[in-house]
């Protein structure tokens, strides 16, 4: 037999229940049954169930370091007192008929919680020289499967293996790790869809885990903590380490299930938001946006800064071209305007045929949106100087801007097959008028901007205009080349 069969019979001799004879035939009786050498002890007659159970608690409330042979987790969870020896009976018994977990039986007939359970695999695995493989799980029928990967970390080896057979149950695919550090390694190769890892582990707790996660190139990934402490300040320093929920180790599966469940859908939600900004605005809006701010999405009054960029001479350019250089040309001046509105913190919200709108103050409000959208058309009009040098006057393309500031309503509209974040009013109208007032060159701005950046530079004033829509004349101004300097030199300051 194995040595650290041997030593838990050199155990039961050291505290006066058996003799050495005793254990022999114990030891010589296991080939022939397979039964451990306890259970052997207790068919010969030699050792009653009480004595066993008794010496297990003894040796676990003095924390002898003796290997045994892996005690049954019946055993081990009457010795700590969590459960009583009819109570193990009755378990037993219904694990005889239906052949499942020990552990999941008695939670499931409310004889233990499944934090007692998760100390007494704990302490199983401690006091076994060579722990069994986790085993396939012999429930009934599983849930049908999710689709959804969970990647499972737990120092003890039958903790992870509980949790990933109640987890499969449910459904899902697991992928259990008993090393945090492995788990980080395994990240990118595993493409879990949440993290649920033990809090109390060697190395490199769980909180610390979820730092690290957090901290990377996966920092979108959920991570669920499960802790056997929910006390306010463990809760906080969770939460403050990036994890999405914790869960309590008396939860039942269903509870652990159902967290899981919320989180992911928490997180669909959130990586729609993103793709859906993505398409619109920059890297550092978005995150704004998902970091809660100050944003409207629904439909939401706003003051904004709305620009019109319209390209003035394409159509006669269009005419004098092959069509595949008039959409190479067009792409790649309007796909530059749009790094430049992306680059100033403002929200693309549509392409014109040869022009584009954009917006600065929705779904995200900054004070200097004002400045950023002006110091946006500058950098256009650049832009557009840049790719004009050196090639024929008829191949030239010009660009006309009009900014204006005001109130819109601002927020997602369409149907359920299709909606798009736009923004739309009086202010959206004349911005757009004044665009088409813009001769080749020029950025005029309407009063609501004007206001605002009188105390950068000068503007030209223009005379008032009409425009489609308006009873009363429009105030009109024309950014000049000062307002650039004096909006470049406060940047600075």
């Amino acid at each position: 037999m194995t040595e650290p069969t041997r030593r838990f019979g050199d155990l039961l001799i050291e505290l006066g229940l058996v003799t050495d004879g005793q254990v022999a035939e114990a030891l010589a009786l296991q080939p022939l049954t397979g039964a451990r050498v306890g259970e052997a002890l207790l068919s010969l007659g030699y050792l009653t169930r009480p004595q066993l159970q008794r010496a297990l608690a003894l040796a676990i409330s003095r924390g002898d370091t003796v290997v045994l042979d892996r005690p049954p987790l019946g055993e081990i969870l009457v010795g700590l007192q969590y459960l009583s020896p009819d109570a193990l009976e009755l378990g037993l018994e219904k694990q005889r008929r239906d052949g499942r977990r020990l552990g999941e039986l008695l939670i499931e007939l409310g004889a233990c919680t499944h934090q007692q359970v998760y100390e007494a695999l704990g302490l199983q695995q401690r006091m076994s020289a060579a722990p069994e493989p986790p085993r396939k799980t012999t429930s009934g029928v599983q849930a049908a499967p999710t689709g959804r990967r969970v990647l499972v970390v737990d120092d003890s080896e039958l903790a992870c293996s509980l949790v990933q057979d109640g987890l499969t149950n449910h459904g899902y695919e697991v992928a259990p790790f008993n090393d945090p550090f492995l788990a980080l390694e395994q990240l990118d190769v595993v493409k879990p869809d949440l993290v649920l890892t033990d809090l109390d582990m060697p190395g490199i707790d769980g909180a610390e885990l979820c730092r690290r996660i957090k901290s990377g190139p996966r920092r979108e990934l959920p991570v669920l903590i499960l802790t056997a402490n929910d006390g306010d300040a463990q809760r906080v320093g969770l939460l403050k380490a990036g994890a999405d929920d914790y869960v309590h180790k008396g939860a039942s599966m269903d509870e652990l299930a159902a967290r899981i469940e919320s989180v992911l859908r928490r997180t669909s939600q959130t990586e729609r938001i993103r793709r859906l900004f993505a398409r619109y605005t920059s890297d550092a809006v978005v995150e704004e946006v998902l970091r809660g701010g100050d944003i409207a999405l629904t439909g939401e009054k706003r003051v904004v800064t709305v620009l019109f960029a319209d390209i003035r001479n394409f159509t006669g350019f269009a005419e004098t071209q092959p069509p595949e250089e008039v959409m190479a040309r067009l792409n790649d001046v309007l796909g530059r305007l749009a790094d430049v509105v992306l680059a100033w913190g403002g929200t693309l919200d549509k392409f014109l045929g040869d022009g584009l709108m954009a917006v600065w103050g929705a779904p995200v409000r900054h004070d200097d949106d004002v400045q950023a959208s002006v110091s946006a058309a500058l950098q256009m009009m650049a832009e557009v100087r840049e790719r004009n040098a050196g090639r024929p006057a008829a191949e030239r393309l010009e660009l006309g801007l009009g900014l204006n500031t005001g109130p819109v309503i601002a927020g997602s509209i369409g149907s359920t097959r299709r909606t798009e974040y736009t923004c739309i009013g009086d202010t959206v109208n004349v911005a757009s008028r004044l665009c088409a007032l813009a001769g080749p060159g020029e950025i005029l701005v309407g009063g609501g901007t004007a206001e605002v950046l009188r105390r950068f530079g000068p503007l030209e004033e223009l005379a008032p205009v009409r425009v489609k829509g308006r009873t009363a004349p429009v105030p009109l101004f024309k950014v000049t080349g000062a307002l650039n300097e004096s909006l470049e030199a406060s940047r600075r300051f």
